[in-house]
C-alpha cells in the first residue's frame, strides 16, 4: 500500500497540531491562567482582530458560556446594600459593553457585582459610522465612538424576559441588573424616548439609569440644563410610578464628567428638587455614585415592598453638593420608622 501524498500528510499534521493547540488553549482560558491570556492569547488576537470585532467576539462567546472560570468568591465584606438591592461587592460592568443585553448570564460569572446593559434606544440604529473603536496600546485602553448602536427597545425586552426568572435569583444572590436608557439620534422628543424605556425594559430592571452624557449624540448633553432636566426627569418618574410591577427600579442619572462646577451644581439642584417634591421632618439627600458603580453605601437608600404613590406635597429645598456627579434617584421604604410620619401622611416615593 502506497503512502499518503506529501500534501494529504501536512495537511493532517497542520489539522492536529492546530487542533491540540486549540484544546490546550481553550484550556488554559478556562482555568484561567493569567499569564497565558495576557502574554499569548490576547496579542495574538489584537493582532488579528480589529477592536470592534473583537468586542462583536467577546460577546458572543460570553453569550454562549464560553469564559474563564472563577474560583474565588466575595468576602462578606465587599458587599453593599444600596437602591433596595444587595449587591456582593461593589465593582460592576458598565453600559456600553453588552449594549443590547446578549450576554448577561455570562458576564454574571465573572464575578462583577451588577452588571449594566445599554444604552438601549427605542428604535435601532446603526449608531457612528465605521471605524468607531480605537485601540490605545500604550495605554491599554480604547476610545468608544459607537455612537448609540442599538438593537432597539422590542429586541433587548424579548432577550431579558427570556431570562427573567434566571435574573430574579441573581438578584436575590447579590448581582442586580441595571439597563441603561438613551434616545434615538433623530428624535424629536426626547422625553417620550425615555419614558418609552421606562415602560418597556422597567418592570425587568433592579434600576435605570437616564444617560444624558453621550458626546456622540447630537443635542443629548442639552437634557443637563436645569430647566430640560427637570422636565426629564419628571416624566421619567411619573412612569416608573406608574410601572405594574412587584418592585419598581431605581432611576439613577447619568451626566458627562467634563461638567463645570456650576454645572454639577445646578444638576445636583434639580434632582433635590424633583425628590423633594414633599415636605419631611427628616428630607433625604441624593445618594452619589461614582464610575458606574453603585452608590456607597446609605441609610438612605432602604430596601422594601412595592411603592406606593401619594398626594405630592409643597417642594421642600436642600443645599446639594457641587461634587454630585450621578446622583441615585432611590425609592424610600414604605415601612414606617420610629419618628417617620405615619402611613397617612407618608412623602411619595422616588
Amino acid at each position: 500500500m502506497a503512502p499518503p501524498p506529501l500534501r494529504q500528510r501536512l495537511r493532517e499534521a497542520v489539522a492536529v497540531l492546530g487542533g491540540g493547540g486549540l484544546l490546550c488553549a481553550s484550556y488554559l482560558v478556562a482555568a484561567g491562567e493569567e499569564r497565558f491570556y495576557a502574554e499569548r492569547l490576547m496579542p495574538a488576537l489584537q493582532r488579528l482582530l480589529g477592536p470592534e470585532t473583537a468586542h462583536m467576539l467577546a460577546i458572543r462567546l460570553l453569550s454562549l458560556g464560553v469564559l474563564p472560570r472563577v474560583a474565588q468568591r466575595d468576602s462578606a465584606m465587599l458587599e453593599v446594600r444600596v437602591l433596595g438591592r444587595r449587591f456582593r461587592n461593589p465593582v460592576g460592568l458598565a453600559a456600553g459593553f453588552d449594549k443590547h443585553g446578549e450576554a448577561v448570564d455570562g458576564l454574571s460569572k465573572l464575578g462583577f457585582g451588577f452588571v449594566e446593559v445599554g444604552s438601549v434606544t427605542p428604535q435601532p440604529q446603526e449608531g457612528n459610522p465605521k471605524p468607531r473603536v480605537f485601540r490605545l496600546p500604550e495605554d491599554q485602553a480604547v476610545i468608544n465612538r459607537y455612537g448609540f448602536n442599538s438593537h432597539g427597545h422590542a429586541a433587548v425586552e424579548r432577550r431579558l424576559r427570556a431570562r427573567q426568572e434566571a435574573q430574579r435569583r441573581l438578584t436575590e444572590a447579590g448581582m442586580p441588573l441595571g439597563i441603561n436608557l438613551g434616545k434615538n439620534k433623530g428624535s424629536a422628543d426626547a422625553a417620550a424616548d425615555y419614558v418609552d424605556g421606562v415602560r418597556t425594559l422597567g418592570p425587568l430592571a433592579d434600576y435605570l439609569v437616564v444617560n444624558v452624557s453621550s458626546p456622540n449624540t447630537p443635542g443629548l448633553r442639552e437634557l443637563q440644563g436645569k430647566a430640560e432636566l427637570h422636565c426629564l426627569l419628571a416624566k421619567v418618574l411619573e412612569e416608573r410610578d406608574a410601572l405594574r410591577c412587584e418592585r419598581k427600579p431605581a432611576v439613577l442619572v447619568k451626566i458627562a464628567p467634563d461638567l463645570t462646577a456650576q454645572d454639577k451644581q445646578d444638576i445636583a439642584s434639580v434632582v433635590t428638587e424633583v425628590w423633594m417634591g414633599w415636605s419631611s421632618p427628616t428630607p433625604p439627600p441624593a445618594v452619589p455614585a461614582a464610575c458606574g458603580a453603585p452608590c456607597a453605601r446609605s441609610p438612605v437608600a432602604s430596601a422594601g415592598g412595592p411603592c406606593e404613590r401619594s398626594p405630592p406635597r409643597p417642594s421642600a429645598r436642600c443645599t446639594p453638593s457641587p461634587k454630585v456627579t450621578r446622583c441615585c434617584l432611590a425609592r424610600r421604604s414604605t415601612r414606617p420608622r420610629p419618628g417617620a410620619p405615619s402611613a397617612s401622611n407618608a412623602p411619595p416615593c422616588f
